[in-house]
């Protein structure tokens, strides 16, 4: 390799102390390349050089302080030396020497002949340790600096060589193994007055166990165990920690056989089945070998499966209890999973539980009072009355726990104190009443709850004929559109044999509900028709089929549409019903012999001989030269053992 050769300016030598880069504001500097790597070390003579602060045994940061001064002392001498002879040769010739860019950080990238190494070529003047200096150009933060540096390091070093010292130490079992093997010598008396440390941790502070018990050593163990080796000895077997024996004699002081557990569990048991099983005084069985094997076989034993299932049954349900505590249905669930498991104490727990956190749900007090005895159903609903004073189906539950009425009573009477709109509670009531009380109470709820047509009739019933007629006049006032209360004022009426009362009731019936908008078909006509008939009232429910039993009906559909509605009452045993539906069609229809055929079949298999007679004899008048009405009237009578009647039938037939 060729060796370099430093460039030269652009027209003419560099001049001496030139510094590349100086008018663009660049300051030169020293890089160890510049320097050597002889820079630094020790001189084998011994000689005071510019490097040997670096050579002793000082701190780095006192050995880069240095080199920075010794850096800003000679960037100093060489802007002076530049500035001198910029004004004596601004365009003089370049030092011996020279490497264009050293000042930035360049070297040599190679050495002619005649070179003596890498420092070869460099100026004399910058030869050297940079790092040179004298202390006296220190400042007081600079000795500051070196003493916290210095304090760093020894810290460092303590951490290294405590590190090193816990590595080669021994394990912690090591450090206690002479401690454990003094346990051995530890008496019983001196392991009982041990103190329990117990648990002070916040953590645990709520659940302290009460009893807290330290485990004996194996010494202890042995040693009790060889003591007692001959606790069986003489037939009797000691119970570990009780000094009874099961034979009713005592053992000698306070002994225990670890050995004869299993021996002494099985004599128990042996005694406790033969005490069962036998009485003291007659030697007899006291034990019923069927009802036993009963209650065995009555008893439920849950398979793998069943018990899956209700654990699955109970994540699903923690989760839903804890994703939404405010679903009353979710405590419910639980609580009949922990019911069909068998855990009552814990179904009881949970119920209690979603109570607090579901105090206003009806369904989670009710579930409550259903899993606990009767004491405590009480007192659980009067709870949930105190909570929800406006929830009906806890004052009813509340009243089926009592026992006597007087209870029932007094219990539904504060219900209807906190809810007087409440029809339900008033039925309840009034339930309970004789007929004088349930009067006055009904005379009572009609006023708290005009709205309901139940408690309207059922005053209606229990006031006297007059009475009866203003209460329903006042209902109808209330309930213009109610058809209940016209029918029971016709089956009133009727009740009195005030028949002609009963079909003006019902004709002023049908109009004002009509003129008041209320929409009442024809089948809701016909079922309150048979529902009168049931209750004893046949001329108003022949009322009703005589002015409803045409609404809606085309006139071409009329014969075949109530001959429909006669066979379907009689199909229900609405006789009287269908009585006044072909009685209504026959009177629309006289000339139809169908309809004719079907009341007198209507008739035989449901009238009387008399009713048969008058529909057969009506019959024959509107149709007669229908041969078949006169020959079955005339038989009737003779087969009723009337001869002569059935003979002026036949002539009158004839004519």
């Amino acid at each position: 390799m060729s060796s370099y050769k430093p460039r030269v300016r652009v027209g003419g030598v560099q001049p001496r102390g030139y510094i590349p880069g100086l008018g663009r504001g660049a300051a030169g500097f020293v890089t160890q390349s510049d320097i050597g790597p002889a820079t630094g070390r020790p001189s084998a003579t011994g000689d005071d050089d510019p490097g040997a602060s670096l050579s002793g045994t000082g701190s780095r940061s006192s050995e880069l302080r240095a080199a920075k001064l010794q850096m800003q002392k000679m960037q100093k001498e060489q802007l002076a030396a530049a500035a001198e002879e910029q004004q004596q040769n601004p365009f003089g010739v370049a030092p011996s020497g020279y490497v264009a860019g050293l000042g930035r950080g360049a070297s040599s990238y190679g050495e002619g002949k005649g070179s003596d190494g890498p420092t070869a070529g460099v100026n004399p003047e910058m030869s050297g340790s940079m790092f040179a200096g004298k202390e006296d150009q220190f400042d007081d933060d600079d000795d500051e600096a070196d003493k916290i540096y210095d304090q760093i390091d020894d810290r460092i070093k303590k951490r290294h060589k405590k590190n090193d010292d816990d590595s080669s130490g021994s394990a912690i079992s090591d450090q206690f193994r002479d401690l454990k093997q003094q346990l051995a010598t530890v008496t019983e008396d001196q392991w009982a007055a041990i103190p329990d440390v117990g648990d002070y941790s916040l953590r645990h502070k709520q659940k302290r166990r009460e009893d807290v018990f330290t485990p004996l050593t194996d010494s202890l163990l042995e040693s009790r165990s060889h003591n007692n080796a001959d606790a069986t000895a003489g037939g009797q077997n000691t119970m570990a920690g009780t000094a009874q024996v099961v034979d009713g004699t005592l053992t000698a002081g306070y002994r225990t056989n670890l050995s004869g557990l299993a021996e002494a569990r099985s004599t128990v048991m042996t005694m406790s089945l033969d005490k069962m099983s036998s009485d003291s005084a007659t030697g007899q069985t006291v034990i019923d070998p069927k009802g036993y094997l009963t209650s065995l076989s009555n008893t439920k034993i849950a398979s793998a499966a069943e018990v899956g299932d209700v654990n699955k049954a109970r994540l699903l349900l923690k989760s839903v209890r804890d994703t939404n505590p405010k679903h009353g249905p979710g405590w419910i669930a639980a609580a009949r999973v922990e019911e069909a498991a068998g855990k009552t104490a814990q179904a009881r727990k949970l119920i209690m539980e979603g109570c607090e956190i579901c105090p206003d749900n009806e369904d989670v007090w009710l579930e409550a009072a259903r899993l606990h005895p009767i004491d405590q159903a009480k007192t659980i609903l009067a709870a949930a009355a105190r909570r929800m004073p406006t929830c009906v189906k806890v004052y009813l539950r509340a009243a089926d726990l009592e026992n006597h009425d007087f209870a029932k009573k007094a219990v539904l009477r504060k219900a209807l104190e906190a809810n007087p709109n409440s029809v339900t509670l008033w039925k309840a009531a009034i339930d309970l009443e004789d007929a004088d009380d349930a009067r006055v109470l009904l005379s009572v709820a009609v006023e708290k709850v005009p709205h309901s047509i139940e408690i309207w009739l059922a005053l209606a019933r229990l006031e006297s004929y007059e009475n009866a007629r203003k209460v329903l006049n006042q209902a109808r006032k209330h309930l213009p559109t109610e058809r209940s209360i016209w029918i029971a004022a016709a089956k009133l009426e009727e009740s009195q044999r005030h028949e002609e009362m009963v079909a003006k009731i019902v004709d002023k019936a049908v109009r004002s509900l009509d003129k008041h908008e209320a929409i009442v078909t024809r089948v809701q006509w016909l079922k309150e028709a048979e529902a009168a008939e049931a209750a004893g009232a046949p001329l108003t429910s022949a009322a009703i089929v005589k002015y409803t039993v045409g609404r809606g009906v085309d006139d071409e559909d009329r014969q075949r549409k109530w001959s429909d509605d006669a066979n379907g009452a009689l199909s229900r045993g609405a006789i009287a019903t269908a009585r006044a539906i072909l009685a209504h069609s026959l009177a629309e229809f006289p000339t139809k012999r169908s309809l004719w055929l079907q009341a007198v079949d209507l008739e035989r298999k449901h009238g009387s001989a008399s009713s048969l007679d008058e529909v057969l004899a009506a019959a024959s008048e509107r149709l007669p030269r229908t041969e078949i009405f006169w020959l079955v009237r005339a038989k009737e009578k003779w087969l009723a053992g009337d001869v002569d009647t059935s003979r002026s039938i036949l002539t009158e037939a004839f004519k």
